[in-house]
């Protein structure tokens, strides 16, 4: 398990992370999502022990990550901007690698090799950046790590190849419970594969759940009634967000999906409709619930 307590980050005068505290069970996918600039690179960075927070404490296997070789030799971080050893091949990267991760997985390396067709004897600074984003998931899959830390990690890629790498991951956590972080921006990546999700804005943490029991929480209705519409209709419910389309009502609404369909039929709509949300909406409505000025994106 990863255990984020009460962490804080300044960089100089700016705060960047405010008592953040999360907790990531082993063998999962986390989704970390959150507005821009809200913290979340840095976050990462401390739990791959990058760099070090200012107070709090961060622990894997209840120990502390930072200078923490036993830790970091089971940790990949893969960043937004990648890097690699200036002018060095795909096998001279996989050599080093080889060296530094006692994990290391040679015949994995030689199968990945052929579903991906990448020139092992190309230099990786040559390679488009979609290239490079495959190269940094090929090397770090075969160090085969207890701990995946991913920063913006699709960006680039194909769609075979993203379903590719999506199924590896997934296999990986499901037969070596290996643990993934992922801080994405393309909440419809992280829908299909995370089991919870934290969301941070300006440092904080403002919901931490999973992602099944987020979505069960959070409902889209939709209403139409013959005469006026009943003024207190949801009194006492969490209307997060309502609007007028023409004779149609649309509510975002926290809470019991029966609770909301007994109070909405005693009424007797001529439509009503309750719909799920995507994560993407779910998203929008925290980060307006937290007076982040996002336009409505709902169709």
């Amino acid at each position: 398990m990863i255990e984020i307590n009460k962490v804080t980050k300044h960089f100089e005068k700016e705060q960047v992370l405010d008592n953040v505290q999360m907790n990531i069970q082993k063998g999962s996918i986390y989704g970390l999502l959150g507005s821009n600039g809200a913290g979340k690179t840095t976050l990462l960075k401390i739990v791959a022990g990058i760099i070090q927070q200012d107070n709090g404490e961060i622990t894997i296997e209840k120990k502390a990550v930072f200078e923490n070789i036993s830790i970091k030799e089971r940790m990949i971080f893969i960043p937004d901007a990648l890097y690699f050893f200036s002018q060095y091949t795909v096998q001279q990267m996989a050599n080093f690698y080889r060296n530094i991760y006692s994990n290391w997985n040679e015949v994995r390396f030689h199968q990945m090799k052929k579903l991906l067709d990448l020139d092992v004897n190309s230099k990786i600074h040559r390679f488009s950046k979609g290239m490079q984003r495959q190269v940094a998931f090929w090397l770090a899959l075969c160090a085969m790590p207890d701990y995946l830390i991913l920063d913006e990690p699709f960006d680039g890629l194909d769609p075979v190849i993203r379903k590719k790498i999506k199924t590896w991951m997934i296999q990986d956590v499901a037969d070596r419970e290996m643990t993934v972080v992922i801080s994405s921006h393309n909440l419809r990546e992280v829908e299909d594969i995370c089991d919870s999700i934290g969301i941070l804005h300006r440092g904080k943490l403002m919901l931490e759940k999973d992602l099944d029991d987020l979505k069960s929480d959070i409902h889209k209705v939709q209403l139409a009634f013959r005469d006026n519409e009943p003024e207190d209709l949801f009194e006492g419910l969490d209307v997060m967000h309502s609007e007028k389309r023409g004779s149609v009502s649309l509510y975002i609404i926290k809470g019991d999906y029966e609770a909301i369909e007994q109070i909405v039929e005693d009424y007797q709509p001529v439509v009503f409709d309750i719909l799920p949300l995507t994560l993407e909406e779910i998203f929008v409505y925290e980060m307006e619930g937290a007076g982040y000025a996002i336009e409505n994106i709902l169709l």
